[in-house]
């Protein structure tokens, strides 16, 4: 009852703003009444976004991981892309150029087609406790970069297959503050001054996609959704089980960024993430044999002694 009441009084705040027919993309928000918790009431479209039952982000929990031996290494092409990068008044956007003659691909691990690298999204918070939108045993992380592409094999483009089964793959990598930054990371970052206010966009040159990844080969993956309206449930996630680092220079300067034009600024880009949705019973996979130790292995993850995340300190073994 409380839902559907603050639903009516949103949808009277925009008849009576004028707004009615203008882009459903420019009525939802990270906070208040046009925030998550709304996001499937604001618009009939997203209504998975209140009843899907594969919803993303999700909080991944060491005790509930289940080692699948047919999960594979992840394989993606090493060559540089050149694209845009924008401030979209919802998140930082790394859009890959459509004219480009090599295409990144995305095969193995969990996945049994070939994707097509398509975008990238970075998710943060205004704070250092938060700004992750995957949550390591209910702790957050500063910064998230999410790697999209698309099934190429089945599918023609990135928006057909978000509509599709097995259409969508996102590769989840999460980010530590630290005090050398990823060099990759450091081309997105340099950048960040030129697409201060939303609507602002830069192009960006030979950035390797593979080098923002960390070093490992050790991954969770479960079935979910995007993490935006309107949350197709056809994505595969991929959550890298190692940071990479970002610096406090560098975390500044995306919290210097602006929903709004230069004319009206609104407020900070930063927390733009989405509350960890239900698991509603997935199975949540992971490549990690944590019941096993092989020989001379320095590095042999175990449930609860090795696991990459730990708080929002991250010591790392």
């Amino acid at each position: 009852m409380a839902s559907l009441l603050t639903f009516l009084i949103f949808q009277s705040s925009l008849l009576f703003s004028g707004v009615i027919g203008l882009s459903w993309e420019s009525w939802w928000t990270y906070d208040g009444i046009s925030g998550p918790a709304f996001w499937g009431l604001i618009n009939p479209e997203w209504s998975l976004c209140t009843k899907g039952r594969r919803q993303s982000p999700v909080n991944l929990e060491p005790n509930k991981l289940l080692f699948d031996p047919n999960l594979r290494p992840l394989h993606m092409d090493k060559h540089r892309v050149n694209g845009m990068l924008t401030n979209t008044g919802h998140s930082v956007l790394f859009r890959v150029e459509n004219s480009t003659r090599q295409h990144v691909n995305f095969t193995g691990g969990p996945l049994s087609y070939k994707y097509q690298l398509h975008h990238m999204h970075i998710h943060y918070g205004l704070v250092d406790q938060t700004g992750s939108e995957h949550t390591i045993n209910g702790q957050t992380f500063p910064a998230e970069i999410q790697i999209f592409g698309f099934n190429s094999q089945l599918y023609s483009n990135f928006s057909e297959a978000i509509h599709r089964a097995q259409g969508i793959v996102a590769i989840s990598v999460l980010l530590q503050l630290g005090d050398l930054s990823n060099p990759e990371l450091r081309i997105l970052t340099d950048n960040l001054e030129k697409i201060k206010y939303g609507g602002e966009e830069v192009e960006v040159k030979r950035l390797s996609v593979v080098g923002l990844l960390p070093d490992t080969e050790y991954y969770m993956t479960y079935d979910g959704s995007t993490t935006m309206p309107p949350c197709h449930e056809t994505l595969t996630w991929v959550i890298l089980n190692k940071p990479i680092y970002i610096t406090k220079q560098q975390l500044h300067g995306l919290r210097r960024l602006m929903q709004g034009d230069v004319g009206e600024p609104k407020a900070p880009l930063g927390n733009n993430f989405r509350p960890p949705q239900p698991l509603h019973h997935r199975p949540l996979r992971t490549n990690i044999d944590f019941n096993v130790k092989q020989a001379g292995a320095k590095q042999c993850p175990s449930m609860y002694k090795e696991v990459y995340y730990k708080a929002n300190s991250w010591k790392l073994h």
